[in-house]
């Protein structure tokens, strides 16, 4: 993929993912065709921000993880109530690192 296109990606995309991932995702862009960079712009990607403010409004009842696609763990924050509060508030913290990183897993699958 042209260099040009591989950095407006990255400056366009880079919240979703971990600073440490950027150079790999770099890495990656450089050797994909050209093919997939509107591939790439279509694949959704979740904010992190956004989790977070729907793990502080809605965590207790597992609609977070339901949004990124952890069903079972869902289904478990639901029926315990956030692990009694405890689960919730620790979803507080973890809640945008794991989003980071299923979007990071996205990308990798859309590149290979």
């Amino acid at each position: 993929m042209e260099q040009q296109k591989v950095d407006m990606y990255i400056a366009t995309s880079s919240k979703f993912f971990e600073s440490h991932l950027i150079p790999h995702i770099n890495e990656m862009l450089v050797r994909a065709d050209d093919s997939k960079y509107i591939y790439l712009q279509s694949l959704g990607l979740k904010d992190p921000t956004t989790m977070l403010i729907v793990s502080l409004i809605g965590g207790h009842l597992g609609i977070d993880r339901f949004m990124i696609g952890d069903t079972g763990l869902g289904i478990a924050k639901l029926l315990t109530c956030g692990g009694l509060g405890i689960w919730t508030i620790v979803d507080f913290f973890m809640i945008q690192g794991r989003t980071r990183e299923l979007n990071f897993e996205k990308i990798q699958r859309a590149l290979l």
